[in-house]
């Protein structure tokens, strides 16, 4: 498999996202992976063996339990592809971040409250 038909399944890239966090149990993913995406544990554990056989996460067995990691080289094919064409990303991701950052501020002045004058007189019912 490529790298992007790995990074292009939602539940292997929740996956990685799982183990940049750090090393993780095999039961703590397949907890994570099954209340999100609602998946039995033979297939969340496929979908971890896909990922391991292909580069992107490594194990290391202690007693009964199986610790993830991260590939040490699983993302070198994606790093390869993106610095073909570096200023195209460097403008699209500047654009990303400041929409973001506006995104924030929107949503700060949404949530404070109202500061406007009311009325002096009470409402009668």
């Amino acid at each position: 498999m490529y790298a992007f038909d790995i990074l292009g399944d939602p539940l292997r890239r929740r996956i990685l996202e799982l183990l940049a966090e750090g090393e993780q149990t095999s039961g703590a993913i397949r907890g994570v992976i099954r209340a999100v995406f609602a998946l039995s544990q033979p297939a969340v554990s496929q979908r971890l063996r896909v990922v391991r056989e292909n580069g992107f996460a490594s194990v290391r067995v202690e007693r009964a339990r199986r610790f993830y990691a991260v590939g040490p080289t699983s993302l070198s094919e994606v790093d390869v592809w993106l610095d073909r064409s570096p200023g195209f990303w460097d403008q699209r991701l500047d654009a990303l971040g400041t929409e973001l950052v506006r995104g924030r501020r929107a949503s700060r002045a949404c949530r404070q409250p109202n500061t406007a004058p009311t009325s002096a007189r009470p409402i009668r019912q």
